[in-house]
């Protein structure tokens, strides 16, 4: 062996677990491993997981924020007004530059794969090129997936037709789309018809912006579960957003589900974002904005949980920690027993690593050895303190590490540390 992590808590529950890594991959996953190497690690009780994965994110905006203002209203409308105003000010370094930054707190947050979408209304396709320069980049510590992203709509934008063509010549992974966002319903219709052929005459997936909106009657979702069966493309189309689902008549779900599950449909939720963008019309009571997790999930569809925005013209905050998504993501879906609240770390992890295709990505000898130890003793713990990321690992080699976090204290007849842990994992 080459490192073996010793005495590691596994997601499934698992304890007292050595992992043997060989070559950058995983060679033993198995207690009291008889092996040597000449780096041992001793992971005293704690978590060791597969790396976080972002399924939805926007690269070429991150870290933009207050260029050339700030968002006042919060709204998902001023957002795409103000991303219009800022695309004729990007250049191709100040771009690159923002996105290797984001990527560095990507890792130090044991973050190793994103899905980006990329906006390809612009003639220039100066974010597209620059988005490919860091992927070609980051290659040895972080899996970048790139979305053909239509932002201001593929038949609404002047020359998008032809724009995400080229943007997937330049080697653009996925095919995206806004279907809502077209001029009419209809618009919005042929746009997944026709992006869905596109993706199917390439060989490529699909991962679509759909109904990211409060109103009940956007129903494209409907028509992608629709083209996905008449195309074949089962297993490898996803639905983002869909906030309208949170606004639908109960009964007309009943159908919808049923479809999206025969479609083997994936879905992407981002509840950091959508419970901040979604509702803005309401006074009170006011919806949270998030899609049907849990139905969908119950129906068999994997659904995962995005970033989407960090420091930009959506969302202020933000720093790349997929353990602060599971939070907001386990309140608002309101998914607070041990078996959800674990499926909510599954949402960060396994889930969006299967819907992009990652391959040799999880815990059992033959994968990867790309895996994060965390100042935890389980899942659950893990979204609780939003733990620290102890040590990070691609390839079998250790690419961050991070101190224990503890409070000193200072306390008549008290101990004089405290982590916040309810296990005795220090």
């Amino acid at each position: 062996m080459d490192v073996i992590l010793r005495r590691a808590t596994l997601p499934d529950g698992r304890t007292g677990i050595d992992i043997g890594i060989r070559d950058g991959r995983i060679a033993a996953v198995e207690p009291n491993l008889q092996a040597a190497a000449p780096e041992e690690i001793d992971a005293t009780g704690r978590l060791v997981t597969p790396p976080f994965v972002d399924a939805h994110f926007h690269m070429d905006a991150t870290l933009s924020y207050g260029i050339p203002r700030v968002n006042r209203s919060g709204t998902l409308l001023e957002g795409i007004a103000l991303w219009g105003e800022l695309k004729p000010l990007l250049t191709h370094d100040a771009v690159i530059e923002r996105a290797l930054a984001y990527c560095d707190w990507a890792v130090g947050r044991g973050l190793l794969a994103i899905r980006s979408h990329v906006d390809i209304c612009d003639p220039r396709l100066l974010a597209v090129e620059a988005l490919v320069e860091v992927k070609r980049h980051v290659k040895p510590y972080l899996d970048l997936q790139l979305v053909a992203f239509p932002q201001d709509g593929y038949y609404r934008y002047p020359g998008a037709v032809e724009l995400l063509d080229r943007a997937l010549d330049l080697g653009v992974d996925v095919v995206g789309g806004i279907p809502h966002f077209e001029r009419t319903m209809a618009e919005g219709a042929a746009s997944v018809r026709a992006l869905c052929e596109i993706a199917a005459r390439r060989g490529l997936p699909v991962d679509m912006h759909c109904d990211e909106t409060d109103d009940p009657l956007s129903r494209h979702v409907e028509t992608l579960a629709y083209e996905t069966q008449r195309l074949g493309l089962q297993g490898r189309v996803t639905g983002s957003h869909l906030t309208s689902m949170h606004s639908m008549d109960n009964y007309y779900v009943s159908k919808l589900v049923a479809l999206m599950a025969e479609a083997r449909l994936n879905v992407i939720a981002n509840p950091l974002i959508n419970i901040v963008l979604q509702g803005r019309h309401d006074t009170f009571p006011k919806r949270r904005g998030m899609t049907r997790v849990t139905e969908l999930a119950a129906a068999g569809l994997d659904v995962a949980f995005g970033h989407d925005c960090v420091m930009d013209p959506w969302y202020s905050l933000g720093s790349g920690d997929m353990l602060e998504v599971a939070q907001m993501g386990l309140h608002v879906a309101q998914m607070t027993s041990q078996e959800a609240m674990r499926a909510c770390f599954m949402a960060v992890t396994e889930v969006p690593a299967r819907i992009l295709g990652l391959e040799g990505y999880g815990l059992a000898p033959g994968c990867n050895a790309d895996l994060v130890m965390l100042q935890a003793a389980d899942p659950v713990e893990a979204i609780r303190l939003r733990a620290a990321r102890l040590l990070v690992m691609r390839r079998g080699r250790v690419i961050s590490r991070m101190a224990p976090v503890e409070a000193q204290l200072a306390l008549p007849g008290r101990p004089g540390r405290v982590t916040f842990q309810a296990s005795p994992a220090a």
